[in-house]
């Protein structure tokens, strides 16, 4: 968390317990000077009784009640007082502890964003500037224009990721599903990366019958998320593997990667919005905290389901399940 944020969270934090601290104290303070009163009222009500009057064991019983029943009465309001007292403090301090995790996030996701347009801008801008400038042969022209198309491609895959979110968050996301075969879509994803990455190694399975009832565009992006956050965080000599099968009724579209792995503890949060493992200054993947997030509103949207384990020897398997066609 950033230096100045956690500065202030703390010193938030400090005035926020002592204020829930100061009320609870007052709420004390009050049910002590109300038993007090209230002892002080018995008394002297029992002071003006006569032993001599026939009805006086009558009357001792019913102020004797009356001061029970006003204990009894300042007891359950206090309780009730309390309890709201700190149910309320824990819901006010969680939900702003969030919104300061939220800050914190959306702070990373501008760095992040900031760097992931202007390194392909630039890329491509230099790439222009020298077929504008330089007469190359043939070959490093191709090169050039493939390194160009590229960037682009990066570019337009970040401008769809942040426009489908906006559409997620604002629960505009109206889309038209329809009967696909989830391999073959998987297998046009992955020759686009082979392409892409022609030095990595992507290997590609599927079996017959993966039909899924879906929409084409989100799928791809689901497809395309997965695959690019593996070769993210693969070694560049390590494979990947892309898997979609049939399992006991439901399509699971598997990516599995020989990377470090996800922790534990970290395994939910990684779908997340604006999450990433680790400080942004001390990254150095490329990457917005939204693929995978949007992995899991596409899932959930699908009515699918999302997770990640563990991979062996190492790294991890992200898993969607589908429930078919």
């Amino acid at each position: 968390m950033d230096a100045h944020l956690k500065k202030r969270l703390t010193k938030l934090t400090i005035v926020y317990w002592v204020l829930l601290l100061y009320i609870i104290a007052a709420l004390v303070w009050w049910f002590i000077s109300l038993s007090r009163q209230n002892a002080i009222m018995t008394d002297l009500k029992m002071s003006e009784l006569k032993a001599d009057d026939p009805a006086y064991y009558e009357k001792v019983l019913t102020i004797q009640e009356a001061k029970k029943r006003k204990d009894a009465q300042y007891i359950g309001e206090g309780s009730i007082f309390m309890l709201l007292i700190i149910v309320g403090a824990v819901f006010v301090f969680r939900a702003t502890r969030r919104q300061f995790k939220l800050a914190q996030m959306q702070q990373s996701f501008m760095m992040a964003i900031t760097h992931e347009l202007k390194t392909p801008i630039a890329i491509a801008r230099l790439n222009l500037e020298t077929l504008q400038k330089r007469k190359l042969d043939e070959a490093q022209q191709r090169r050039l224009v493939g390194s160009t198309l590229e960037e682009a491609e990066r570019l337009n895959d970040l401008c769809n990721n942040i426009l489908l979110t906006s559409q997620f968050e604002s629960g505009a996301n109206r889309f038209t599903k329809e009967e696909l075969e989830l391999g073959a879509l998987a297998n046009d994803c992955v020759q686009q990366f082979r392409r892409r990455f022609a030095a990595r190694q992507i290997d590609f399975e599927t079996t017959e019958e993966t039909a899924v009832y879906g929409e084409p565009l989100l799928l791809q992006l689901l497809v395309n998320n997965l695959i690019e956050n593996a070769l993210k965080y693969s070694p560049k000599n390590h494979p990947v593997m892309v898997e979609v099968k049939r399992e006991k009724g439901k399509v699971l579209l598997q990516v599995k990667d020989q990377g470090p792995g996800i922790p534990v503890t970290e395994q939910e949060k990684i779908f997340d919005k604006f999450y990433r493992i680790g400080d942004e200054r001390t990254r150095t993947s490329k990457g917005t905290g939204l693929g995978l997030y949007l992995c899991k509103k596409i899932m959930d949207d699908h009515r699918g389901s999302i997770q990640v384990s563990d991979n062996q020897p190492a790294g991890s398997i992200f898993t969607a399940t589908f429930s078919g066609r």
